[in-house]
């Protein structure tokens, strides 16, 4: 036995790193609030506790307003949002699909290496980092044969919104699926699951939701469900299979199956959960309309205020997404430098850019609760004291652009 094995073992504990406050305004994971972190702090029940099932039920009732959708298999699964991502296309996606998936970032990357990871017959639609996919590119993609289309509504490498006009007729005249990202807009940027007729989507929980990371919204239509249940072999992973998972949520996933109890599938992180639930009633409280305009307001807001100091953004105006504000660094800026003072210094986190635009851009996050004044406030000064002047026509900047 080592010497550092035989310390532990004779009762003393090792120290541990204590965590500092941060004030999260980068990429994600956001600020989470108070009353989230206290909700995770509640007592420990079994995951099949009767109380827990009325949670569960709770929860997904929660979840169908923020995707604004009446589907019954809309749930948390218990995964990151890249498992999220491996669901959607596991579920959906069988060897030899024609798919096409929109690619303007670094998520859209990703999409399309876990299509070609399933097998699909990959149909690239791209754009450069920083713009929008053209629509009209995406349906002339989507000729006769396809079997699903994949997007990335807020990529978060980039700051863009991509628009979903129109993609939903195509697929239904093709017997094709409409497949969504929406990890970084979801009740943060206009979206509606049943009004855009999306048929399958999934998010994370630690964007706009303002909840620590480790669950993915998940939501899947009577289309999408239909192709489930019609594929010649089950979905290659056990864990993210819809029709076990939301057999243990939401019952049967199959919509003429005859009512039955839940079915053990995991063991659900019970805490997680009751934190999911609490942040997801703040969303519902404040209403996803008024949630959508706070969001677009703070990211003006916010714009205009790191104009001052020479930072613009990547996006044009019509195609920025709400939740997640890139912006052009000012040429001569050590950019690394300058956001490790923020964080040694004022607690603030924001993030460097991905890809081929590590080193050019900053995305900071406009999530949640981080979209409000104060946190803003924060930050415009941070850069101020940082930078070395500019705080008072900044913090105007800011000001008037929440009073707008």
């Amino acid at each position: 036995m080592s010497a550092r094995a035989r310390t532990h073992a004779a009762g003393t504990a090792p120290a541990l790193t204590p965590i500092p406050e941060r004030l999260l305004l980068g990429a994600g994971p956001s600020p989470v609030p108070r009353s989230v972190l206290d909700a995770l702090a509640e007592p420990t029940i079994g995951h099949l506790d009767p109380v827990f099932v009325q949670v569960m039920e709770e929860t997904a009732a929660l979840l169908r307003t923020a995707f604004d959708t009446a589907n019954p298999a809309t749930l948390p699964l218990s995964t990151t949002g890249s498992g999220g991502m491996d669901a959607l296309v596991v579920n959906f996606i069988e060897p030899g699909d024609r798919v096409v998936c929109g690619v303007n970032g670094l998520f859209g990357e990703r999409m399309a290496d876990a299509l070609t990871r399933a097998g699909a017959e990959l149909v690239r639609v791209e754009a450069p980092w920083g713009r929008a996919l053209a629509v009209e590119d995406l349906l002339a993609a989507a000729e006769p044969g396809l079997r699903a289309m994949v997007v990335i509504h807020g990529e978060t490498s980039t700051g863009v919104c991509q628009p979903l006009d129109g993609l939903a007729a195509a697929c239904r005249e093709r017997e094709a699926l409409l497949l969504v990202d929406c990890v970084t807009s979801l009740s943060g940027q206009p979206l509606s699951i049943d009004g855009d007729g999306v048929d399958a989507a999934f998010s994370g929980t630690q964007k706009c939701l303002n909840c620590p990371p480790g669950l993915s919204p998940f939501t899947a239509g009577p289309r999408a469900l239909e192709r489930l249940g019609a594929r010649a072999q089950p979905p290659r992973s056990w864990y993210l299979d819809l029709s076990l998972v939301g057999a243990y949520w939401v019952g049967p996933t199959d919509p003429d199956a005859a009512p039955r109890p839940r079915t053990y599938h995991h063991t659900a992180p019970v805490n997680l959960i009751y934190g999911l639930r609490e942040a997801l009633r703040l969303v519902v409280e404040e209403g996803l309309a008024a949630r959508w305009r706070r969001h677009r307001r703070a990211h003006e807001a916010l714009r205009q205020a790191l104009g001052v100091f020479g930072f613009e953004r990547l996006a044009p105006a019509e195609e920025a997404l709400a939740p997640l504000l890139a912006l052009r660094v000012p040429d001569g800026l050590d950019e690394a430098d300058l956001r490790a003072r923020l964080l040694r210094e004022h607690g603030i986190e924001v993030s460097g850019g991905l890809g081929p635009l590590a080193g050019q851009i900053w995305r900071i996050g406009v999530m949640g609760v981080g979209a409000r004044p104060d946190p803003q406030r924060r930050l415009v000064q941070a850069l101020a004291d940082e930078l070395g002047g500019g705080a008072g026509e900044a913090l105007s900047a800011l000001q008037a652009g929440w009073e707008q």
